[in-house]
């Protein structure tokens, strides 16, 4: 029986022992673990004694979790494990001539998935692995060097496990004099590095969630982060010192919550679209080759572009260690239409380029670049075979794939908005009249370089207002478009639709639904979708063009415009994958109602990051459904977008600054903080503008972004390529599948997925298809039990304890006894078995009624009052079928009926002895003899006479008729007053 290590034991921080002999030698050395390995390729393998690892066991998996382990009810944990050192002794440092031989390149060598993070006083050890934790890798980063540099040494040799610990035993028996080597920290990735004005930052994801899969890929969201120092312990403290403003850094991007809607994959490019993704794979297969990674940092949603360039600089195979991350919203859903699993997915990508807060950030820049710059993108996919890949294998032909992209952004005009003030609806005002607009032609060229031709505008600002602020821009925006499609050719020119949808959602005789479906409809026909195909049975569909929709903030109307535009292309791609016979959906059905929950949650999202608060307006109050909480909920929301706006945006604006790279400090410029306005930090510097060449006026745009986008034929690898397996162009299988890990269905993230139970609690109809729903039914939103349970705050109904009281007990009274219990009449009473539900798994009604003691006699000290008449759900059903009365109420009951029975009958009508006064007065006041008594004064008649004397137009007031009585409130009224009293309103 072989002696191995245990590796489902204890994850707690590795220990660190190391080889006595090996420690006196290298006392307080570096070892050069790479020359090492190398020198010793001749050495004879070493026999594994009784506690060292025999290569059997280095086959194992690293990463074993328990079933029953705290944390282990997901796939992999949120936590990232740490390498787990072996306590062996080793004679020397060698390598067994019997393990692999890798380098960086070579085929099998895949990126690494998980990291662990090791230092000593003069150096950090990064320790990375592949998804199969079976090859390894070592970064060495110096601690010891200049602030401003960053020396990283990066080990091209792909390690084993045994290696792998024998290289960190060697580099602690090397350190031992001063600490040896210590555990900092594990990890899912690195973002990057950063420097503000001292030594350099290293950013490491330490938690991470699973929230898609795309083609096998997995998609996780950033739940941790870690800010690592690269400065080592024993340096002089002269940074701090000269730049106390240090620290500050380090809050202000702390400010910048990582934790929040930013998302990684390790083998998907998530920062481009599908569609631009399979296009690239399907060129790259022709000229036979694996597509590498792109220089992430030119896109313009890769958010750690920043980081990313020291890293560029220092390593050679960058995006083997770090990841590039977008800033925005995913999620997916897994629904059944028609018996067939269908998966949703919404992915929202937030642009880099001129990013901020609402009022910080307005229009476009000199770069053409606007705020609020999201690409929505909607992917429809069958879970027919799980990769992107047609069976075959055809490369990156899988026929069950659609997409569908969608664009926001600001009005592309140079206009701001000052907020200084109180108003929560600053002026607007338009900084600069370009008459040849050169910011909207240079943005919308750049959308014709991403999309393609046409772009459909649909302008949602006010065109009617009693003070003009949206109406100024609806003009100029109007006026760009009209100069822009001048130079445009013929079928290629900018497609516009304005349209007031605030006025028209107030407005009783306009259908907002009706004509955002309408315009919906016409905007899809014109950019068409992706849909991936072989070409040959299945016909490849490319999307040309792209919608951009705009209000004012591009929040609530351009949500809700981008859901009625997304509701419109999932029937296009249902029909494309065959699902469906109709290219439409119906609006009320779960399926429709599964897409609205998920742009409502991908709108509060954008309008958290972007506005600070969720939703004002959201498809409720557009519907006119539920139109009291749903107002109530949009007052509250406005409250906090305003308090954000006043106040916490500039302290978001500067994290935004110097996460991005836009501040970078300079010795002796103004510190971020002390800046009046982050204008320049955005805006190209004027004195360059005479050294660029000015572009043409007229032909504004690029001849080549107007071409069609082609689908590029399915072909075979050419030559040698054709026998590579298939991990060779696109290694999902290790990571979606984990053949190396312990599983059950409950921990797999397919089994977990939302689905339809998370957004309705109805269910499919008989045949598959989606049940339809009407709208005033309500969703219940409660999550799948196997999702996390969130605490919900609401009143909880106290359930009483009941007491059984026999039928018996309700005999009809009589007048010589009291029951504590009486029934209703016979005639009132009705059968059980006529209000018994038409369900056979129902149990019939006992002969028996539960009472709530608390109906007889309340307890002591119970505050809530109305709480105790409440009945359950059960208890009300019973008490329904078996009506009683109490005590009380028979009394009362009883005293009712026998009233008028002890009432005097008057039969005279001479006067009882000694009335009252005042009754007798009233009574007689209504005889004959006191009406003919009565007698009118000049003054009553005066009055009378004036009240009745109306002139021919009553409506106007003359001067002669302000004296009278009639007109004293109108008197009061021009002297300032108020028409109508005042009175004290109660709380």
């Amino acid at each position: 029986m072989l002696a191995v290590n245990d590796h489902s034991k204890s994850r707690s921080p590795p220990r660190h022992a190391s080889s006595p002999a090996n420690g006196r030698q290298n006392l307080g050395k570096e070892v050069d673990t790479e020359k090492l390995l190398r020198s010793n390729d001749s050495a004879p393998p070493a026999v594994p004694t009784p506690i060292q690892q025999s290569p059997e066991a280095l086959a194992l998996p690293l990463y074993e979790p328990e079933l029953d382990a705290p944390g282990s009810g997901d796939e992999e944990p949120a936590t990232a494990t740490c390498f787990e050192r072996s306590t062996s002794p080793t004679t020397a440092l060698q390598r067994n001539k019997d393990a692999g031989y890798h380098k960086v390149g070579e085929e099998g060598v895949a990126k690494m998935h998980r990291f662990t993070v090791y230092e000593t006083t003069s150096k950090f050890y990064l320790v990375g692995n592949d998804v199969r934790d079976r090859k390894y890798r070592v970064l060495k980063i110096d601690r010891t060097a200049e602030p401003e540099d960053l020396s990283i040494d990066e080990d091209e040799i792909v390690y084993t496990r045994k290696e792998t610990n024998q290289i960190l035993n060697a580099v602690d028996d090397g350190n031992k004099a001063s600490g040896g080597l210590k555990f900092r920290c594990s990890a899912w990735g690195l973002l990057g590095f950063i420097r503000f004005t001292g030594s350099y930052y290293m950013l490491v994801i330490t938690k991470r969630t699973q929230v898609a899969v795309i083609g096998g890929h997995f998609v996780y969201q950033i739940d941790g982060t870690e800010l690592i120092s690269l400065n080592s312990p024993n340096a002089p403290r002269s940074g701090a010192e000269n730049h106390p403003e240090e620290a500050r850094f380090v809050s202000t991007l702390s400010n910048l919550d990582l934790s929040r809607s930013f998302y990684f994959s390790y083998s998907y490019d998530i920062t481009r679209s599908l569609q631009l993704n399979i296009v690239q794979e399907r060129e790259a297969v022709g000229q036979g080759m694996s597509l590498r990674s792109p220089d992430y940092r030119t896109g313009m949603f890769v958010w750690n572009h920043h980081l990313l360039g020291p890293a560029s600089k220092a390593l050679r195979n960058t995006y083997d260690w770090c990841l590039p991350v977008i800033h925005g919203f995913v999620e997916q859903t897994h629904v059944s239409v028609h018996a067939r699993s269908v998966s949703i997915t919404v992915i929202a990508r937030r642009s880099r380029c001129f990013a901020g807060a609402r009022f910080l950030k307005r229009g476009a820049n000199d770069a053409g670049y606007v705020a609020n710059d999201v690409e929505t993108e909607q992917i429809v996919s069958e879970a027919m075979t799980t990769s992107f890949h047609a069976p075959g294998p055809q490369l990156f032909a899988n026929p069950m794939l659609t997409s569908y992209i969608q664009h926001r952004g600001s009005i592309p005009l140079l206009w701001t908005q000052d907020n200084s003030g109180v108003s929560p609806k600053p002026d607007i005002e338009l900084n600069l009249v370009d008459p040849f607009f050169s910011a909207a032609a240079l943005h919308f060229d750049n959308l014709f370089e991403r999309y393609g031709a046409p772009i459909y505008v649909l302008n949602l600002v006010k065109s009617r207002e009693r003070t003009p602020r949206e109406s100024i821009l609806l003009k100029e925006y109007t006026n760009a478009i009209t100069y822009l499609n001048q130079s445009l050719p013929d079928g290629k020119k900018i497609l516009y639709k304005a349209w007031d949808m605030s006025r028209a959602s107030k407005s009783r005789d306009q259908d907002v639904i009706g004509t955002l479906e309408t315009i919906a409809k016409d905007i899809v026909s014109q950019t068409g979708f992706f849909r991936n195909g072989d070409g040959l049975y299945w016909t490849s569909l490319t999307q040309n063009g792209v919608a951009r929709t705009n209000c004012i903030d591009c929040l609530d109307r351009t949500n809700a415009a981008q859901f009625m535009i997304g509701k419109c292309a999932l029937g296009h791609q249902l029909h494309a994958l065959g699902i469906i016979a109709d290219e439409t959906i119906d609006f009320d059905t779960e399926l429709v109602t599964v897409l609205s929950h998920m742009y409502h949650a991908h709108g509060d999202m954008i309008a958290i990051q972007y506005g600070g608060s969720h939703l004002v307006n959201t498809m409720a109050t557009y519907r006119k459904v539920n139109q009291w909480s749903s107002h109530s909920r949009d007052m509250v929301e406005s409250f906090k977008r305003y308090y954000n706006n006043s106040f916490l945006d500039r302290q978001r604006q500067e994290a935004y600054n110097l996460f991005l790279g836009n501040y970078i400090y300079i010795q002796g410029q103004p510190m971020l903080w002390d800046l009046a306005t982050d204008y320049y930090l955005h805006h190209a510097d004027p004195r360059a503008w005479s050294e660029r060449t000015r572009k043409n006026y007229i032909q504004w745009f690029t001849s080549a972004h107007l071409q069609e986008r082609l689908m590029p034929n399915r072909v075979h690898p050419p030559g040698e390529l054709r026998d590579k397996p298939l991990t060779f162009y696109d290694d999902y299988w290790f990571e979606y599948y984990k053949p190396s890990l312990l599983t059950t269905f409950n921990k797999m993230f397919p089994y977990k997925a939302n689905s339809l139970r998370k957004y309705s609690s109805s269910k499919e109809g008989q045949d598959g298809g989606v049940e339809t729903m009407p709208p005033q039914i309500k969703l219940n939103l409660t999550p799948d039990p196997q999702e996390k349970e969130v605490s919900k705050k609401g009143v909880t109904i106290a359930e009483y304890p009941a007491t059984v009281i026999p039928n018996d007990a309700y005999s009809i009274p009589n007048n010589d006894e009291q029951l504590s219990k009486s029934p209703l009449p016979e005639q009132l009473q009705t059968s059980s078995k006529q209000h018994q539900p038409q369900s056979e798994a129902v149990n019939p009604v006992p002969n028996i009624v539960q009472v709530p003691e608390s109906s007889l006699k309340p307890e002591k000290g119970f505050k809530d009052k109305s709480a105790v008449t409440q009945w359950t759900l059960n208890q009300f059903v019973n008490n329904s079928l078996n009506p009683f009365v109490i005590e009380t109420e028979a009394d009362e009951y009883l005293r009712y009926i026998n009233h008028p029975s002890n009432l005097p009958l008057v039969l005279s009508t001479t006067d009882p002895p000694n009335p009252n006064p005042d009754l007798e007065a009233y009574i007689r006041s209504n005889s004959p003899e006191f009406v003919s008594q009565l007698q009118s004064t000049e003054d009553d008649i005066s009055d009378f006479t004036e009240f009745v004397d109306v002139g021919d137009d009553p409506l106007t007031v003359t001067d002669a008729d302000t004296s009278k009585k009639r007109y004293k409130a109108y008197r009061q009224w021009l002297k300032g007053k108020s028409l109508f009293k005042q009175q004290r309103v109660d709380p």
